[in-house]
């Protein structure tokens, strides 16, 4: 099952499904669009037929696109099991071990994703003026008392009139003129949520017997396997 997507069973596998993958898709067409403007505007108009055009902002834009890609590309490599791995020594196991092993390690993945998880609403949640959690490792609560940073705004990227709502949610009515780093950031969380969901998902699916690991070890002999078959079947 190395490599291979997974259709989703139910009705939320099936929602996440489509908006992860709707998303990566809109992000590569806004990094591709931003990116290919920016080039003719700064390197053949501006400052000789067009000088009053600034884009400055498409770097800075650009980078949080690309931010968001691969935070939701960790997530879409888990459903696809496309991470790489060695399991070399694992193979020489009967199968009930290796799905032993398997499971040890999709927990192991598990927990991992809810510290990263933790740790990213800690450093966002602030800027949302919501409290971090309490806790070293995992939440035990919510700080009682936090400095709210919902004004703090990012460098370049203009706010679009269409966001200015956002003023009287974070900053106390007063008009932005960056976009506030709350929704950039918003990445963080969203993106660790869904990774835990995946890794979860992987669980399940070790657990029914679907796959044995959460690895792509096997991609190259797959692809043999696959080019023998076509050349079987056209022969």
């Amino acid at each position: 099952m190395s490599g291979k997507t997974i259709e989703p069973a139910g009705p939320v596998a099936r929602f996440v499904n489509g908006f992860e993958e709707t998303a990566i898709a809109v992000l590569l067409g806004l990094m591709t669009l931003i990116t290919f403007i920016n080039v003719p505007i700064r390197y053949l108009f501006n400052g000789v037929i067009l000088p009053q055009v600034e884009f400055l902002w498409a770097v800075e834009m650009t980078g949080y696109l690309f931010a968001w890609l691969v935070i939701f590309g960790i997530s879409y490599c888990v459903k696809v099991s496309a991470n790489l791995g060695v399991d070399a020594l694992i193979m020489v196991f009967p199968l009930p071990v290796r799905r032993m092993f398997g499971g040890f390690a999709v927990l192991v993945c598990i927990l991992y994703a809810l510290l990263l998880l933790k740790g990213s609403w800690d450093y966002w949640a602030p800027f949302a003026n919501l409290p971090p959690t309490t806790g070293r490792w995992l939440p035990t609560g919510f700080v009682p008392q936090f400095l709210p940073q919902g004004w703090y705004e990012v460098s370049d990227i203009p706010m679009p009139g269409f966001l200015e709502f956002l003023s009287g949610w974070f900053n106390d009515g007063d008009e932005y003129e960056k976009i506030p780093r709350v929704l950039p950031y918003l990445i963080l969380p969203l993106g660790f949520a869904l990774l835990t969901f995946r890794f979860v998902q992987a669980a399940v699916r070790l657990g029914r017997g679907e796959i044995e690991n959460v690895i792509a070890s096997h991609e190259a002999e797959e692809l043999v396997e696959d080019a023998a078959a076509r050349a079987d079947k056209e022969g």
